[in-house]
């Protein structure tokens, strides 16, 4: 008898293998529709340097047992490949900085990124050691203060002048090209962390015309002009629209799509320079938009996964589970959880306390695995790069989404909402396929 590659997760079991058989004559509550979607590019989480000094706290052979657990691909490990790293400082940085501080410096004689060779320079070589092929997207949270009013990493604005706009592009492009010289090739830049957010963390906030504007006149010649193939992205857009007026950026009824990613990508000549569109948080809303309208001439992808409160519970890890749902359905190509580990509460350098898939307890100095990293495993180690989301129907299709691997497999990730055990009977290539799901678990099969 065929048997199916299954492993699931709830509260009382992670990862554990099942068994699913092939049947005739079954009730079929998910199919095929002969549609097919995105090919989709991997998954990952940021490298930040609060992660980088809990990882610290374990022992160097058990470091790298938690790293192989991570990276290493297929049945060895979760097979993160692709991931995210700060330009400068963020809210998990062990303090706050850009790398260029000179006021004036508009020739970037003075850019450096030595702060980065202390931590995440050798975090992001630790993982390549066991991905190969580790992809890597990068982002600001804060321009250079000076570049900035008010002049502080958290609040404000980029100041708009001609020599400003010019000199933060060739920041850009000199990052690119310092962290090519260590061996670390950045695949995408995304112009600004979270442009809607007025923070007491880094942040800058950019209007969609500023942003459109920016690319156009300096980010995109900047990178034509030097050479690179670093792509630009539009991101990482947090919200629908702006008003900055309010504090809060979930007043979807008086916001709008159109003030950033439509904005941005309706003008042709900022058009040429964009590779694709990142949203995360309040921007749940506006992918579905821009899914609508631009997709597949555009691609998109999630670049933050909601944080949590440091509590680490599977009550949030299946929460996190619809929103994987919801961006892959919206045409994302990846998902990026947040932090991948942190020590217990995972506060962060303004005192909020967030998730992350590792827990690393420093007195302890021991790893303790938390739901959200199974969540994330539930598609990282099955989902191959490269594989193409299909569409799907059935009772079980607003639970579910399916992949056709470059190898030809097909790989389901369904979740069972409810209290009791589910019957799902899958059909495939004209095989039924029977899986009996655990209460309020996730569940991958490949066949």
């Amino acid at each position: 008898m065929e048997q199916v590659r299954w492993h699931y997760s709830n509260e009382k079991q992670q990862w554990t293998s099942k068994q699913g058989r092939v049947i005739q004559d079954g009730k079929t509550s998910l199919w095929l529709d002969g549609n097919e979607y995105q090919e989709m590019m991997g998954f990952g989480g940021c490298f930040n340097e609060l992660g980088y000094k809990a990882l610290s706290h374990l022992e160097p052979e058990n470091q790298e047992a938690l790293l192989k657990e991570l990276f290493l691909p297929d049945d060895e490990g979760a097979n993160l490949n692709f991931c995210r790293l700060p330009i400068g400082a963020n809210d998990y940085s062990t303090s706050w900085y850009s790398l260029n501080e000179t006021p004036g410096d508009y020739g970037m004689d003075e850019f450096s990124i030595e702060r980065d060779r202390g931590c995440l320079i050798p975090y992001i070589k630790k993982a390549m050691e066991y991905c190969h092929d580790l992809k890597l997207f990068a982002s600001p949270w804060s321009p250079p203060t000076w570049m900035k009013n008010p002049p502080i990493y958290n609040w404000g604005k980029l100041i708009p002048t001609e020599e400003n706009l010019r000199a933060y592009a060739l920041y850009f492009a000199l990052f690119v090209e310092n962290y090519e010289r260590e061996g670390i090739h950045i695949d995408q830049v995304h112009v600004q962390n979270e442009p809607v957010a007025n923070q007491k963390f880094p942040s800058c906030m950019w209007t969609g015309a500023e942003l459109r504007d920016f690319i156009k006149g300096y980010l995109g010649p900047t990178f034509k002009q030097r050479g690179l193939d670093t792509e630009i992205w539009l991101g990482t857009i947090n919200a629908p629209g702006c008003d900055y007026n309010r504090l809060l950026f979930d007043k979807w009824a008086t916001e709008d799509y159109d003030y950033f990613a439509n904005t941005v990508l309706s003008d042709e000549e900022a058009l040429q320079y964009i590779a694709g569109v990142s949203y995360q948080w309040g921007g749940k809303i506006a992918i579905q938009r821009t899914f609508e309208s631009w997709w597949p001439r555009i691609r998109l992808m999630q670049s933050e996964n909601e944080c949590g409160f440091g509590d680490n519970t599977w009550e949030y890890a299946r929460y996190n589970w619809t929103m994987m749902k919801h961006y892959i359905s919206n045409g994302a190509e990846s998902y990026m959880y947040w932090n991948i580990m942190l020590e217990p509460m995972g506060i962060s350098t303004w005192g909020d306390p967030q998730n992350a898939m590792i827990t690393i307890d420093p007195v302890e100095r021991c790893a303790i695995f938390n739901p959200d990293f199974y969540v994330m495993k539930h598609f990282s180690s099955m989902v191959q790069r490269g594989a193409v989301r299909l569409g799907a129907k059935g009772r079980f299709a607003g639970d579910s989404l399916v992949f056709r691997n470059p190898d030809g497999t097909i790989v389901l990730v369904v979740f069972n909402p409810f209290q009791e055990k589910q019957l799902l009977v899958a059909e495939f290539n004209g095989k039924q396929y029977e899986f009996e799901l655990e209460p309020l678990s996730i569940n991958t099969m490949v066949v």
